[in-house]
């Protein structure tokens, strides 16, 4: 492992970014902090990219071609329950999701890079903001982040738990999810809970939505057609002695692919109207795509691939892995960039298999080396000097 030297180090920075972890675009610690050590590598920086971000830029050779790397630096609001020295020492904020190791095998990757890449062409380092609320990478496009700079071609990756550590994959399209933001408003009539003749009540025809709304995956989609409906919230004006009036019922969808993300909008209006109207109540449907899928495009996915098999050797590799249903705003970058977003894993052991978004949960040392490592094959790959 090209980085292997490095492993004391990057250990330090991972769990120093652990320990200090901020969320949608206050990331000022670690934007701070990449921004002196790429400083310290000799590499050229640029801050203030939607607002915390940073783009490092290291050219070598005479050669035009570019390759973009991006890492995620953002945190999650939740209190941690690891006991370990360096977990998190903000209230309600944590590294849940892994976002400190991937900041820190760029900047594995960046330093090796700075000091020993044989290359020719220009790498732009990429450490991006709110990842986690999905405005991260469209903000920094809209603030220039493709117009600045010019990057031919873009690569991201996330730890999985449950995986073998370090082992990889990714495949050629569809990789991860479409995340969709739904909310239900049902206008009944409240009343007193015991006479409920008199009222047309929310908690009721609400909970039929409910119902029927976990009927569209199992009943309306095609079952080789994957998708995820789920309510997360039902608020209503109700009391104790009072039925309410009002209703509204929130939640979350995730679709492979736009024809199935369009089949659920269709689906769960379709359904919400039909109850509504049966109970003579009106109602209003809100259906968001917050997050696009994450699509590969095939030459990037094949170089991707061909990168982890050099370091990796074939039998931790797998260049058709099964998609992954959560969502990743990268997604917004290879819709106007080229690109590949590829999959390592976290490792199999209860400390490490831990679910994302855990309150236990927490990233893999032993993944820091592979991963920066990984950062260099694929950019000297690219960037291969004559």
């Amino acid at each position: 492992m090209k980085t292997q030297s490095l492993h004391n180090q990057l250990v330090e920075w991972r769990h120093d970014l652990h320990m200090n972890p901020q969320i949608s675009f206050e990331e000022e610690y670690a934007s701070n902090k990449v921004a002196n050590l790429l400083n310290d590598f000799g590499i050229e920086v640029h801050q203030g990219i939607a607002k915390t971000g940073v783009v490092g830029v290291l050219q070598k050779g005479n050669s035009s071609k570019s390759i973009g790397i991006r890492a995620d630096m953002d945190a999650l609001p939740i209190n941690e329950k690891n006991k370990f020295s360096y977990k998190s020492k903000i209230e309600n904020r944590m590294h849940a999701c892994g976002h400190d190791g991937h900041t820190t095998m760029l900047l594995g990757a960046a330093k090796y890079l700075a000091e020993h890449g044989k290359f020719d062409g220009t790498i732009y380092f990429i450490f991006q903001p709110d990842e986690e609320n999905c405005f991260g990478a469209k903000t920094m496009i809209e603030e220039g982040l493709f117009k600045k700079f010019s990057i031919d071609e873009v690569y991201g990756m996330h730890n999985i738990p449950g995986m073998e550590v370090g082992t990889f994959g990714t495949r050629k399209g569809g990789i991860t999810t479409s995340e969709n933001l739904f909310e239900i408003t049902i206008k009944g009539k409240g009343g007193h809970a015991a006479l409920p003749h008199m009222s047309k009540d929310a908690i009721t025809i609400g909970s039929q939505i409910v119902v029927a709304l976990q009927t569209i995956v199992s009943r309306k989609l095609d079952p080789v057609d994957a998708g995820v409906v789920s309510v997360t919230e039902f608020i209503t004006d109700g009391k104790k002695n009072i039925l309410p009036g009002h209703g509204l019922i929130k939640g979350d969808a995730r679709a492979f692919s736009e024809k199935t993300n369009k089949m659920i909008e269709k689906n769960m209006r379709q359904l919400v109207k039909g109850i509504c109207d049966a109970y003579g109540i009106s109602y209003e449907v809100s259906y968001e795509t917050t997050c696009p899928m994450t699509l590969n495009h095939p030459k990037q996915a094949e170089s991707a691939t061909k990168a982890a098999l050099k370091l990796l050797g074939k039998e931790k590799i797998n260049g058709d892995i099964e998609p992954r249903p959560f969502s990743e705003d990268f997604s917004v970058m290879t819709n106007v960039k080229p690109g590949c977003f590829v999959l390592m894993g976290n490792g199999k052991t209860e400390s490490y298999g831990r679910p994302l978004h855990s309150a236990d949960y927490d990233f893999n040392d032993k993944l820091l080396v592979a991963g920066s490592s990984y950062w260099v094959e694929l950019a000297e790959q690219q960037l291969k000097s004559s």
